[in-house]
């Protein structure tokens, strides 16, 4: 049985990649996997190829073995796994609560490694995992910190996963694009301190990205799936990151911009009335 297996699967961009995969055709199965059961139900009445939705918390490690054993007792050759699973909380480290925190953590990057430790085995030659990142993952981002930060090991993880898995065929894409139009900024502006991120430039289609991500993970280790991410991987590359933060933003206001002791780490960067180091 040939099946792709997408996280997040019940909106936004996961529900996206479901339906993109389902026009592509030549799958046997697809499996969604998300929180929200009654909304992948919904989801795979629209298809023709058949969905499986799992309901599954992937925060809780419980999950996973979940869908180990299910892999073990069905064993599905796996031609996609996207990893789409994932959320953010706008604000500095200050505003977010510790759970928020954790749950980032362990939703962005303990979950995404996880589940794909434990589909590889059921993966072969011509396979391929999409890992979820994001632009934000090129550089620190003051105001969406942890997220960023998330997303940093994400794309990290997804680059070395490439050259190990190549010796079996398999190829590994980091998906890294800006703002998409869905849920995601509802949910990420929920929080003591929402409006740290007050614009969303150039967000794309949902349907778009999933699109240009299947078409470019074919060939490509990183793919931002549009213009404006590309320029901001390109200038993180170039730009110190203190200069790119404050052009992005810089820190949240009540930053304190006291100027500091010379202590020998280094010179300061002032831009717009701000620090940096």
């Amino acid at each position: 049985m040939k099946i792709a297996i997408v996280t997040g699967a019940s909106s936004g961009l996961g529900a996206a990649f479901v339906r993109r995969l389902d026009a592509l055709g030549g799958l046997d199965e697809i499996w969604g996997v998300a929180r929200r059961g009654e909304r992948m139900e919904a989801l795979a009445a629209e298809l023709r190829t058949p969905m499986r939705p799992l309901a599954l918390d992937l925060t809780r490690l419980e999950s996973v073995e979940t869908l180990r054993v299910l892999m073990r007792k069905e064993a599905p050759e796996v031609a996609v796994l996207v990893n789409a699973a994932g959320f953010g909380k706008f604000g500095t480290c200050a505003d977010l609560t510790l759970q928020e925190t954790c749950d980032m953590i362990d939703l962005n990057c303990r979950a995404a490694a996880a589940l794909t430790a434990a589909v590889l085995p059921y993966m072969g030659r011509g396979s391929r995992v999409l890992e979820i990142c994001s632009s934000a993952a090129f550089q620190p981002l003051p105001g969406f910190n942890v997220y960023a930060a998330t997303k940093a090991f994400l794309l990290r993880y997804s680059r070395a996963l490439r050259w190990e898995a190549a010796p079996r065929g398999i190829r590994v894409t980091a998906v890294c694009p800006g703002w998409i139009r869905t849920d995601f900024m509802d949910v990420a502006r929920d929080t003591k301190n929402g409006r740290t991120v007050r614009s969303f430039p150039f967000a794309q289609r949902p349907e778009t990205v999933a699109r240009r991500a299947l078409r470019n993970s074919r060939l490509l280790a990183v793919t931002t799936c549009g213009l404006p991410a590309l320029v901001q991987r390109v200038a993180s590359k170039f730009l110190p990151h203190c200069l790119i933060m404050a052009l992005l933003g810089g820190p949240a206001k009540g930053h304190d911009t006291k100027r500091p002791e010379p202590n020998g780490s280094g010179r300061c960067v002032y831009l717009r009335g701000r620090e940096f180091r």
